[in-house]
């Protein structure tokens, strides 16, 4: 009984070493996922100043018109996690492309979900890792904007569909997002009504095309920052989880050692009265 307890006492041991390791898990994602909360705004202040300098641009010229394509290939973007401890995050975000009509091509944002993408059977051409930190957010942008206009160009005509999480925090949904990055919309900027046209240097279909680059880089931008952020917020969902089944294994340990305690007091006091009547 007594080796018995001690084995108690020692998974007692591991599991409050493990309450700890879980609450540190939880912080960090609260920590991380707030920062990347914060820098929405100014995401989303420099997509409008790029959409303004769209709009007062398409007051000088319309845009050529695109491709007439009636079955362009289909790049998909699908934004995941690289690190695990998210529950279901990555599950919803590659249940949402393998729920596309079509999904010619994939490239994969974090290691998690790409191995769930490979067990869908997904076409996947590209995978890239995922941001951990949001300081990192801004070289991966880089690196995703220049992989995705790389295969646009070797494709021809492509459509690009961007898939990714939100957070549930107030102004979000909390669902997977799916966005049409290209052909690029440009009929959603209307043109300025009033004020001197801007002066230009180089020709407008030059300036549209490289504004339309800029706009779709800010809008992955802001697509990786939500989804970093809906992944910690799915990584604190999951050790709230985990820490209240730690707390409910700590009190049946607690439970059973008490017990084991009771039965050996209870096994001495008899082993003593016996040897005191003998």
């Amino acid at each position: 009984m007594t080796d018995q307890l001690g084995d108690i006492e020692a998974r007692i041991g591991t599991v409050r070493q493990l309450a700890s390791v879980i609450g540190a898990m939880r912080g960090i994602a609260a920590v991380r996922g707030h920062e990347a909360s914060a820098r929405l705004d100014g995401i989303r202040t420099y997509a409008a100043t790029i959409g303004d300098a769209i709009a007062q641009a398409l007051a000088l010229a319309p845009p050529a018109p695109a491709a007439d394509d009636a079955d362009p290939p289909q790049l998909v973007i699908a934004i995941c996690a690289e690190q695990g401890f998210a529950g279901p995050y990555n599950t919803h975000v590659i249940e949402a492309v393998a729920g596309l009509a079509r999904c010619d091509a994939l490239i994969v944002v974090g290691a998690r979900g790409l191995a769930q993408a490979r067990e869908q059977h997904l076409p996947i051409t590209a995978q890239l890792t995922m941001a951990s930190h949001v300081d990192q957010i801004g070289a991966l942008t880089n690196q995703l904007t220049d992989l995705v206009l790389a295969r646009v160009a070797a494709d021809g005509a492509a459509r690009v569909v961007l898939v990714h999480a939100c957070p549930t925090a107030p102004g979000h949904s909390g669902k997977v997002a799916i966005r049409q990055l290209l052909p690029f919309d440009f009929a959603r900027f209307s043109a300025p009504r009033h004020g001197p046209p801007p002066l230009v240097q180089i020709p407008v279909a030059d300036l549209l095309a490289q504004l339309a680059d800029e706009y779709m880089f800010a809008q992955l931008c802001e697509a990786l920052t939500l989804a970093l952020a809906a992944e910690n917020e799915a990584r604190m969902r999951a050790m709230v989880a985990a820490r209240d089944h730690v707390a409910e294994k700590l009190d049946a340990l607690d439970a059973t050692a008490r017990r084991l305690r009771q039965e050996a007091i209870t096994a001495e006091v008899i082993e003593l009265a016996t040897t005191l009547n003998a």
